[in-house]
């Protein structure tokens, strides 16, 4: 599983114009499973997002994780986290889970994050999203469950 992370002061996404999905203070995370994906990499990636220490403390070092600022993750499914451009420069997303497996990897990926006590608003899956992101430092981060942790 894969996550493009950015800590921000505010998120939305919105579909055909309606806001389904809003964070203050927090984490925006955009998810991609991957085809050999399974529940240890959803749970791996969750409680890895969680604890990210990237929120600065009193003294200004990067040292808090969400949790401990007691903000909300927004979290939006994009299998393009998968694409790969190694062999020209249009991305192959071979790497990426079928979409069927892939709503219910979300769903549980989803399902691990909410049970940390983080709240967690989400996008759609499979719908086409617009993504607004008031980015925090800017601090953008990746994960990856097969060669981060």
């Amino acid at each position: 599983m894969r996550a493009v992370v950015q800590r921000v002061h505010a998120a939305r996404v919105e579909v055909d114009g309606e806001v389904i999905g809003a964070i203050g203070r927090g984490l925006c995370a955009f998810i991609g499973a991957g085809k050999d994906d399974d529940l240890r990499d959803y749970a791996a990636t969750a409680e890895k997002l969680i604890n990210l220490r990237i929120f600065q403390d009193d003294e200004g070092k990067m040292s808090r994780s969400v949790l401990d600022v007691g903000g909300a993750v927004l979290a939006i499914s994009q299998f393009t986290v998968f694409g790969d451009v190694r062999r020209g420069r249009r991305p192959s997303f071979e790497g990426a889970m079928h979409p069927t497996p892939a709503r219910e990897a979300y769903a549980q990926f989803l399902e691990v994050l909410r049970r940390t006590g983080v709240p967690v608003e989400t996008g759609r899956f499979a719908a086409d999203m617009r993504v607004m992101v008031d980015n925090d430092g800017p601090i953008t981060i990746l994960l990856d469950s097969k060669k981060s942790f």
